[in-house]
Formats: structure tokens, C-alpha cells, sequence
């Protein structure tokens, strides 16, 4: 019989094995949530080698782990959300939007903390990380993206704005 490992709830709706590893500084992921991104990064830089749609991976699990509100966190947190507008909503190239996104660095002085939204009923990591194929694990990220930008529907003219001050 097998030992059942205790998990633990993720503000982004996961429930993971509880892990012993070191979180990130300011993105607000519990330590099984953060283990399960690496391990889903491990895959996309390894065996899909790094493919374009990465960028929604990254742009996804920051925003919907915003951690509390600092200047790094509220950074973070808006050129996220720039990211995922530009590749969602105008359908620019994700390796585009990942050069283009040093520059939002200039306008942020206008960055203001967004409360975040709930995240119950969005997709989460965990989806993506259960991807059986290299197909389905882009799905599943496409899937989690747009799951995720919905989610923060309310502050969308905010992040146009900003988006605007970088065109």
C-alpha cells in the first residue's frame, strides 16, 4: 500500500504535493505550486525545446500568482499582463512580445497594484503539467493562458492603457 503525500491549495486554485523547495521572492506560489511550474519548465526548455508559446507559461503562472503587493511584485505583475494582452488579444508573436517587453520597464512609474481576481474555475499549472503529449501540452497552456487573462477582466482597460504608452 502506498503512503498518500499530504498537498496543499494554491492561491491559483492547485492542489499539489506539499514540497520542500525554495519559493520565488515575490510571486506568490505555494512551495508544491512553484515545484510543479519548474518541472513543467524543465519540460518546455528540454524535451519541447523552448517552443514560442513558452512565453504564455511564464506570462500565465506570474500573473496568476501574484504574490502581495511590492514594486517588484506590481512590476512583474503588469508586464505579465501587457504580455498576455499583446500575444491574446492583438495576436502578436510570442517571441516578439518577449523582446518588446524591456521597454515596458520605462513606462513603470505607472504601474499601479491590481487587486487580482479570483482564480477559482481558471485553469492552473496542474492541467498543463498532466499533458501526456507535446500537442497537448501546448493546448493545455493556450487553454490556461486565455483561462487566465479572463480571470483578470475588470483591470483589461488598465492594461490596454499601459499597452498603449509602449506602441
Amino acid at each position: 500500500m502506498s503512503e498518500s503525500r499530504p498537498t496543499e491549495s494554491c492561491g491559483c486554485g492547485a492542489v499539489v504535493p506539499v514540497a520542500d523547495v525554495p519559493t520565488h521572492p515575490y510571486i506568490g506560489a505555494t512551495s508544491g505550486c512553484w515545484k510543479v511550474y519548474g518541472d513543467v519548465l524543465g519540460r518546455e526548455y528540454g524535451d519541447l525545446r523552448n517552443p514560442a508559446w513558452h512565453r504564455l507559461t511564464v506570462d500565465a503562472y506570474a500573473v496568476q500568482h501574484p504574490g502581495t503587493e511590492s514594486r517588484r511584485a506590481r512590476q512583474s505583475v503588469a508586464i505579465h499582463l501587457i504580455a498576455l494582452h499583446w500575444v491574446i488579444d492583438q495576436g502578436l508573436e510570442p517571441r516578439f512580445v518577449t523582446r518588446r517587453m524591456a521597454a515596458a520597464v520605462s513606462i513603470s512609474s505607472e504601474f499601479v497594484w491590481l487587486e487580482a481576481p479570483s482564480f477559482a474555475g481558471t485553469a492552473n499549472i496542474v492541467e498543463v503539467a498532466a499533458a501526456v503529449s507535446p500537442r497537448e501540452h501546448e493546448q493545455a497552456v493556450h487553454r490556461w493562458a486565455r483561462s487566465v487573462w479572463s480571470a483578470w477582466d475588470r483591470h483589461h482597460p488598465t492594461i490596454r492603457q499601459w499597452a498603449r504608452l509602449l506602441e
